[in-house]
């Protein structure tokens, strides 16, 4: 059976993550409050950020970077595009 969380992204209750993402206290927070639905926003976002960016994520800058806007995606009021940013041709909503 799946476990089920109420998705603090989503403010429902939804599938939950089946481990903590990252190994630290935002991993746990994610893990008992963010469902996999919102966790696969987040992918698509942080790629977004990753792309537009240019963020090295084997580096301790990069990382930070990811976590922090993590935390404001999920528990803030994160999830805004970079300044700026143009969506690819052919991703436009409703076409």
């Amino acid at each position: 059976m799946a476990r089920m969380v109420f998705c603090q992204k989503l403010k429902r209750e939804a599938e939950g993550l089946d481990r903590p993402p990252f190994p630290n206290e935002l991993g746990k927070r994610i893990y008992e409050s963010i469902s996999k639905e919102a966790w696969r926003q987040w992918i698509a976002y942080s790629t977004m950020l990753i792309n537009e960016y240019r963020i090295d994520v084997s580096s301790k800058a990069g990382t930070e970077f990811l976590l922090k806007r993590a935390e404001e995606f999920f528990f803030g009021e994160g999830g805004a595009p970079p300044e700026g940013y143009v969506p690819p041709k052919g991703t436009e909503e409703g076409g």
